[in-house]
């Protein structure tokens, strides 16, 4: 079974972030540079939550807020579930689906080395799955 770990390697520990206190505006900027849904949010190296285009959409555009003048720390989410590398990307699949989140920060020794979306462990599956399929295929006809 795959984990945590084995997704980090094959698509990188970049990780974006933004401090608590830059304006929503700034975060929504640099997900559209960088073609992310999500920025982990850092105060002094810190994780201290997570900012998406879900509570953009849900706390600044349905609430009539602006987002130049909001700031990160206003509308980002706090309760951040996070993940240990070592964890199998099953469970993490049972996490958010459970949790209802899209994205995973990964803490080792409490400090955060990536993050993982469910695009990436619905990735990770599908490639496992195929890996089965040609073992069992190659089992049947050889």
């Amino acid at each position: 079974m795959k984990k945590v770990r084995d997704i980090l390697e094959h698509k990188g520990r970049n990780v974006w972030s933004i401090e608590p206190d830059a304006s929503v505006f700034d975060a929504l900027k640099l997900m559209a540079e960088k073609d992310i849904g999500a920025l982990i949010v850092l105060d002094g190296g810190n994780l201290v939550g997570i900012i998406s285009e879900r509570d953009y959409a849900r706390k600044i555009v349905l609430l009539g807020r602006a987002s130049p003048t909001t700031q990160v720390k206003e509308i980002m989410t706090t309760d951040v579930v996070c993940v240990d590398p070592e964890r199998n990307v099953d469970e993490c699949m049972a996490l958010v689906t459970e949790r209802r989140v899209r994205h995973l920060p990964v803490l080792e020794n409490g400090k955060l080395i990536g993050l993982i979306s469910i695009g990436d462990l619905v990735k990770s599956i599908i490639t496992e799955q195929q890996f089965i399929i040609e073992q069992l295929e190659r089992y049947i006809t050889g």
